[in-house]
């Protein structure tokens, strides 16, 4: 049974992965962090690849749900980093190629 659980749930997740990355929007902020060494601002992110805060804060939710980010809160600004794990998990060869 918890075999079962365990496949949904990472199916589910995988789901979720593939979601995230079918977005032209959220496919340039992976290429951005990806390129980076350091955690940055998601305004940062936002200004760099020309959305607005709105729309900024709808792709970066999307990539958190996803375990595509890491996310940290300092005061009211938010700053992320690529969460390489879960590429190196579920999309392998398509992080490497992008």
């Amino acid at each position: 049974m918890s075999d079962n659980k365990q496949t949904k749930s990472n199916d589910e997740i995988q789901l979720l992965v593939f979601k995230a990355l079918a977005d032209p929007i959220r496919l340039e902020i992976i290429k951005y962090l990806k390129h980076l060494d350091h955690e940055v601002a998601c305004g940062e992110v936002g200004k760099v690849i020309e959305i607005s805060k709105t729309s900024g804060s709808y792709h970066f939710k999307l990539l958190e749900s996803a375990g595509l980010i890491n996310t940290r809160r300092e005061a009211r600004e938010k700053y992320v980093t690529l969460n390489e794990q879960t590429f190196n998990k579920y999309v392998t060869d398509f992080y490497r190629n992008i």
